[in-house]
């Protein structure tokens, strides 16, 4: 396993908390010189610890008013079942996220749509005509209370 140094943890912190923060505000707030910054980040993104850089869009400014999660239990549980699931979720734009999950449900995902008719459409037309859905049980967002996708840091 390789190993994180304290300077290693800040500037993924920094950099979880703002991707476009330059290397010249990062040296000066990690004491670093901006080339000593651009070397870490890259050797952070070749180990792995650094997945990938993307901008977070505003459902609301897009016109994505509701959001959900939606449960999924299959009719029965096989690789055929897993890839059909998997091949819906890959050509469903409104499935912004799907785990598979231990307990009641097989699948859980967080869709965003347009408004509750755009929903039920995605429920009714897509999910629950699909071969391998079973069952399909829908939770709308009232409130999101928090909105992050920072992951705790080892505190140095």
């Amino acid at each position: 396993m390789i190993e994180l140094d304290p300077k290693d943890i800040q500037l993924l912190a920094h950099l979880q908390n703002d991707s476009q923060v330059s290397a010249l505000e990062l040296s000066e707030t990690l004491g670093m010189s901006a080339s000593q910054i651009g070397r870490r980040k890259q050797r952070l993104h070749d180990d792995g610890f650094i997945e990938r850089v993307t901008y977070r869009l505003s459902p609301k400014r897009l016109g994505l008013n509701v959001q959900a999660f939606i449960q999924i239990q299959t009719e029965s549980q096989n690789e055929t079942t897993h890839s059909s699931i998997q091949n819906l979720v890959d050509r469903t734009p409104e499935i912004v996220a799907a785990w598979t999950l231990t307990g009641d449900a097989d699948y859980i995902m967080q869709v965003y749509c347009t408004d509750l008719l755009a929903l039920n459409e995605l429920v009714q037309n897509t999910l629950l005509p699909h071969p391998s859905i079973g069952r399909v049980h829908s939770q709308i967002v009232m409130q999101q209370l928090k909105n992050d996708t920072r992951l705790p840091l080892p505190r140095v």
